[in-house]
This record gives C-alpha cells, sequence and structure tokens, in this order.
C-alpha cells in the first residue's frame, strides 16, 4: 500500500519500493496534487473527510463535470438524496489557496510545448504492466493519470495546499452510496479508450474480477482492504473463457447473466452502470480507486491480446506493450530500463472539458507538451548535469546535488509536502525479540533518539514531528489521545530504566538492518548508534541488500504471521519499509490496517499486536460507527504511544526525504504528483505541468 524510496535502485517490497536496478519484487496484497510552489515556501494544512461518506437515512450522489456525450445520470435508492458537485467546490478550493497554485486552462491557451524530457530516479518494478497493480506495482507508474484513469481521483489543491483528501470523480460522472453504506452504484461517462474500444461498466466488471483472479481469489485483492464478501462469487478460467467467446463491449446473453448477477459482490445494471456491495459499511471505500486497481484499462483489448495470465503467471506481454488507456497520452515507445516515450493522446475525451472544468480537477488536463519522454537517469551528478543544460525539464535530485538546488533558487523550484501529510520515515523495533521485547527498554530508546538532529544532518531540516500510527493528513483521526512526539530526554530514557532495573551495559548488543543504497537510513542509524550509546545501549548497523532486506530478517515484507515465526532473526531495529513510506490509499484506515494489525499479510515491521490495538484495526472495516471508531481508536493510539513499537521520525517535507522532485522555473511553471504523496509515482503527473513559455 506504499512505496519507499532510496537511492541508486528500484525494489518493490510489499508496499514500499526502494531505488537502486529491479533487483526483488516481493509482491504482497502494499493525493493529487495541487499545482506546486517553489520549495522555499512553506504550505499549512488541514484535513476534510471524503466528499462521499454516507449516513443512514440518506444516499449521497457525487457529480463531476459533465461530458458532451456522457447521458447518464444518477439514481438513488434513497427516498432522500443529498447532491455534492465537485466543479465548485474544486473551484472554491482552488482560488482560496490562489497565492500558491496557478490555475489551469485548455492546452490551447496556454504555454505549449513539443516535447518535454523527465528524469527519474527509478525505472518502474513491475515496467508498465498494469496487471502487477494487484501487487501494488507498476512503481512508479509514470501511466498513472496519463494513460490511465480511475473511476474517481483527489482534489489535488485541497490535498497538496491543504493536506485535505476530497475525492473528485474521474471516469465515473457520479455515484451514490446506500442509506447502510454497504452498496455504492458508479455511474459512468461515455468516453473511449485510445485504441477507440468504449469504456462501459462491462469492461470494469472484468478488470475487477480479472484482478481478483490474479490475487488468487484473496478476499483482501483490493489494496488489502477486505471489504467484499467474495464467496458469493465464482470467476475463474470458466468465466475468462466465456470473457473472450463473448467480448466486453456488447457481452452476449450468457456473459451478460453472470454480469448482472446481484448475489455477487460487484455487478452491473446496464453498460453505463456498475455497483459494489461490501460486506460492511466503509465510508471511504470510494479513495480506493484513485490509485493501483482503481486504475481503469481496455480489458476487452487485453484479452484479445493473451489475457490475463495466471496468479503465478501475469501476461508479460503487457510489460512492454502498455493496454490501452482513457487518458491525455498514449505510449509510443519503450527502450527497457531506459525510457518511455508519450504523445498525446488525439481522441481523449477531456479534450471537449472547460477551462474552469480541468481547474476544478486538473488531473484530467489534456496536457502542454505533444510529446513526453521519461528517462531512468540512475546518477545524480547526470540528472542534476540534465536539468541544468536543459536536457530534461524535471529531475529527481538526491542528496548528493541537493545544495547545487538550495543554492539557485533563482533558476529551480522544488516540489516540498505540507506539513501535515500521508509521508513519512520511521524506525521499528521488534517486539518479539530480548531486549527489544522489553516495553522500558522500547520507551528509554523512543526518548534516547535526537529526533532534530537527524532531521537537520539528514533531511535538511525537512522532518516534521508526528505521533503513529495515523498520518497527519487525516487531521479528524490523527492522534487521537492528544500526545506529544517522542522528545529526546536523555534523562528520561535512563530514569526509565532505572525504575525497571535494567543495566543496559548488561544487555545485549542490538542489531539495526537498514537495506543498501538508503544512503540516509544509514546516516541515520549512526546518529541513533551514537544516541544509545549514551544510555548504554550498544547498535551494530547491518546494511542489507535488498534481495535479503525481507524475512527472516526484516518483518514488514511478510504476513504477521510469518514475521513473528521469524521473530528471534529479525533485527531487533529496522527502518519502516526501505526509505519513505506513502499509503497506496488515501485512507485513514490504511497505516492502522498495515504497521499494527495481528491479520495483516505486509508491513507490520514491529511485529507487534495489542488487544486493545486490534479492536480499533478491526473497526475500521467492521462497520463500526463513527463514534465507537473514535473511542476504540484513542485508546488504541495512547496504547501505541505507551508500547513504543515504532519510532516516527516524522513526516516528510521533501519528496524523497533527502531531495525531491526539482525543476526549472525559466521553463516550467507548475506541476503535480499523485495523489497519495508518491505512494503510486515518482516525479510529476505530466499532463498536468504547465509552462512558463512555449516551446
Amino acid at each position: 500500500m506504499s512505496r519507499a524510496h532510496f537511492a541508486n535502485r528500484v525494489a518493490a517490497i510489499s508496499r514500499t519500493v526502494g531505488i537502486v536496478a529491479v533487483i526483488v519484487i516481493i509482491v504482497i496484497v502494499a493525493v493529487a496534487g495541487v499545482y506546486l510552489t517553489t520549495g522555499s515556501s512553506s504550505t499549512t494544512s488541514s484535513s476534510s473527510s471524503s466528499s462521499t461518506t454516507s449516513s443512514s437515512s440518506s444516499s449521497v450522489t457525487t457529480t463531476g463535470p459533465p461530458v458532451t456525450s456522457s447521458s447518464s445520470s444518477s439514481t438513488s435508492s434513497s427516498s432522500q438524496s443529498v447532491s455534492s458537485s465537485s466543479s465548485s467546490s474544486s473551484s472554491s478550493l482552488s482560488s482560496s489557496s490562489s497565492s500558491s497554485s496557478s490555475s489551469t486552462s485548455s492546452s490551447t491557451s496556454q504555454p505549449f510545448r513539443q516535447t518535454l524530457t523527465i528524469d527519474d530516479v527509478f525505472w518502474p518494478a513491475g515496467d508498465l504492466n498494469q496487471l502487477n497493480a494487484i501487487g501494488e506495482i507498476p512503481y512508479p507508474n509514470w501511466l498513472t493519470y496519463t494513460v490511465y484513469q480511475g473511476l474517481v481521483t483527489e482534489n489535488g489543491s485541497a490535498l497538496y495546499n491543504q493536506g485535505a483528501v476530497q475525492i473528485e470523480p474521474m471516469l465515473a460522472q457520479n455515484w451514490t452510496v446506500s442509506p447502510d453504506g454497504k452498496t455504492y452504484t458508479f455511474n459512468l461517462r461515455h468516453v473511449n479508450f485510445s485504441n477507440g474500444d468504449p469504456f462501459n461498466a462491462y469492461q470494469v466488471w472484468g478488470e475487477m474480477y480479472g484482478f481478483y483472479y490474479l490475487s488468487a481469489n484473496a478476499s483482501s485483492w483490493m489494496l488489502s482492504y477486505n471489504v467484499f464478501n467474495m464467496s458469493t462469487s465464482h470467476f475463474g478460467p470458466a468465466t475468462i473463457a466465456l470473457m473472450n467467446q463473448s467480448g466486453l463491449i456488447n457481452p452476449n446473453q450468457q456473459l451478460l447473466s453472470i454480469m448482472e448477477n446481484s448475489s455477487w459482490p460487484i455487478y452491473v445494471t446496464g453498460p453505463s452502470s456498475i455497483v459494489f456491495h461490501l460486506r460492511n459499511s466503509f465510508q471511504w471505500f470510494a479513495n480506493l480507486f484513485p490509485v493501483y486497481t482503481g486504475m481503469m484499462f481496455d480489458t476487452q483489448w487485453l484479452l484479445q491480446h493473451g489475457g490475463f495470465g495466471t496468479p503465478t503467471l501475469y501476461n508479460s506481454y503487457f510489460n512492454q506493450h502498455p493496454i490501452p488507456g482513457t487518458g491525455p497520452y498514449v505510449v509510443t515507445g519503450v527502450s527497457e530500463q531506459s525510457y518511455v516515450q508519450f504523445q498525446q493522446n488525439p481522441t481523449y475525451w477531456g479534450d471537449s472539458l472547460t477551462p474552469a472544468q480541468i481547474q476544478a480537477n486538473p488531473y484530467l488536463d489534456p496536457g502542454h507538451a505533444k510529446n513526453v519522454i521519461v528517462k531512468w537517469v540512475q546518477d545524480d551528478v547526470t540528472r542534476y548535469a540534465d536539468l541544468s543544460t536543459g536536457s530534461s525539464q524535471v529531475s529527481g535530485i538526491l542528496s548528493q546535488d541537493w545544495p547545487l538546488v538550495t543554492n539557485n533558487l533563482n533558476t529551480y523550484s522544488y516540489f516540498t509536502m505540507p506539513n501535515k501529510s500521508m509521508v513519512f520515515v520511521g524506525m521499528t523495533l521488534n517486539t518479539q525479540r530480548y531486549p527489544t521485547n522489553i516495553t522500558a527498554v522500547r520507551q528509554a530508546m523512543a526518548h534516547a533518539i535526537n529526533y532534530s538532529n537527524i532531521s537537520q544532518k539528514v533531511f535538511f531540516g525537512g522532518l516534521v514531528p508526528m505521533v503513529g500510527p495515523e498520518y497527519p493528513a487525516q487531521s479528524q483521526y490523527y492522534d487521537l489521545g492528544n500526545l506529544p512526539p517522542y522528545q529526546y530526554n536523555i534523562t528520561l530514557a535512563k530514569q526509565i530504566l532505572q525504575n525497571a532495573s535494567i543495566d543496559a551495559s548488561k544487555l545485549p548488543a542490538l542489531e539495526f538492518r537498514v537495506v543498501a543504497g538508503c544512503g540516509y537510513c544509514e546516516l541515520t542509524a549512526e546518529i541513533v548508534q551514537a544516541d544509545l550509546a549514551q544510555i548504554g545501549l550498544t547498535v551494530n548497523i547491518e546494511v542489507t541488500e535488498p534481495s535479503q532486506y525481507a524475512c527472516p530478517y526484516t518483518g514488514g515484507t511478510c504476513s504477521y504471521s510469518t514475521a513473528l515465526a521469524d521473530a528471534q532473526t529479525v533485527a531487533h531495529i529496522t527502518w519502516f519499509g526501505t526509505g519513505t513510506f506513502a499509503p497506496a490509499a488515501p485512507t485513514p484506515a490504511d497505516n492502522w490496517l498495515l504497521s499494527v494489525n495481528n491479520q495483516t499479510s505486509s508491513n507490520n515491521w514491529a511485529i507487534y499486536s495489542n488487544p486493545i490495538v486490534q479492536t480499533c484495526v478491526n473497526d475500521w472495516t467492521n462497520g463500526a460507527s463513527n463514534s465507537t471508531l473514535i473511542t476504540d481508536c484513542t485508546a488504541a493510539q495512547k496504547q501505541v504511544y505507551s508500547d513504543a513499537p515504532y519510532l516516527w521520525l516524522g513526516s516528510l517535507k521533501l519528496v524523497f526525504g533527502a531531495g525531491s522532485v526539482v525543476w526549472n522555473k525559466n521553463i516550467v511553471k507548475s506541476m503535480l504528483l499523485d495523489p497519495v504523496y508518491t505512494g503510486q509515482s515518482s516525479t510529476a503527473i505530466f499532463n498536468t505541468i504547465q509552462f512558463v513559455t512555449s516551446g
């Protein structure tokens, strides 16, 4: 559900990705931005709840900007319907933050360039194969919103300017939520894929069940969120064979009867309407669609080019031959582990949108460059040289060359996160292995580390203190116990050990495992090593190759049960993920379902479980009322804070922690990153890039 970044390679490890050559892909079932300002400016933020929240007495309809060819309308099974226009709400949000975001208008009235070149620090793990979305790759996915669009997206201005998560329509014209919060009906736009095939509910149905099939029929196939009762559906090779025989654009009666079977959790009610029935109410369900398995592709074209493959071997044809999408660009060339070339989609449905509609939903922008080349450039010096000479207009710059950026702010701008975001760095303490299985030892460690020193020396002052597990951007549920971040206090740390009758000098040395290639992970480990020596703890740093940064040596790349069995070989201290950590879906449930869940398939790095905490974890998807959720999660957050399984170093101001996405501001005016704070991609969503001048 998340992505982690570090310097030199790409390795997908559960919900994390690091930078260094694609060497290991451990597939485990791992927001849209505002137009960015220069890195020297600060951004304040606040959170708001999704516009699709349901109540017990009414259904909720959310409507997007109209498309000339679309005539679908929303329906409600309730006697009362609450309608929310995304166009008007987004426009007001954009105008309220105009000091730090630029207005958007159509490509014809904006400066336009023939070619845009971007240097990224990653090559996509999983190549360009969108079937890998079931394992939360490709990462980075350069095709997000440029080629593939979702049923919904997020309001980028609200996200990056205000830290607020607000869901907006994209390929769905609107949607309704039943009074009990269990049934979501999406009414789709009448648009086409780039190859001319129609986008319809049958295509969506085929894609959703295709992902379910590739997950080996896992109940939590959708981004690890166990929101469906899949026991009533019987989708497999026989149904896929029928799909091949019938086709999805105009399915035959035999296939249509399966698609319309309302006992299955996902079913259609016509070519323009698809229904998702949840096992319990989950008010953030629409938030699962802006990324990964929510990205829509032409399932009919997929069937005609070899189909899905199998749960153990996805169809690799799509690695370099991307499935068509509905977005503003098409892929015109792929050079493996070198570059991907894009060209504007001449039949893009969003060309008919008005400037006001695009400003309200900037990810719909048709783009302002005819051709785009995104390159994988491994060397930081080369990326900076490309940027400085004009060979690229946007580059990822890491710590090695970061001073060259900050010393030339007349030329360069860079991406900064709001203070309340959903991307962070942290350390994990093995709660099952002596001596970090002793709560007092973990508490003492929490107060023996100089967090501000790490921020200044490693992250260029770019860490914002946080209290986990909740992401700071989810302010309605963040720090419910109103607790301060852990404070550096050596006297207190020593007192905690003394009160527990622990002589730290007699404890065995602690292993601190970090992944090779993550320079800032190693620098942080060295500071922590020195800090903990002040209270008598010895720390040995183990720099581990990415292929070994997994169970049985770290706890987060396998299920909780597997990590528990491996607990005595899992290091005492590990980095949370392989670098920075961001969500796969912008919901407040995300990190609770990962880091402190004893049922998770990945990312419980501390091998931590507590019954008070698990009650909160279960509440997110069992239909608990909001008041119950807040009560239970307040108690859970206090418990996690006291148990100290994780040391949250802070949320990030810079995209890569010790570096960011940089552009020449004499050429580039503004841009968006992805809708999950780099959880989907590591560079600009390039159709949103605006230019200062044409060229």
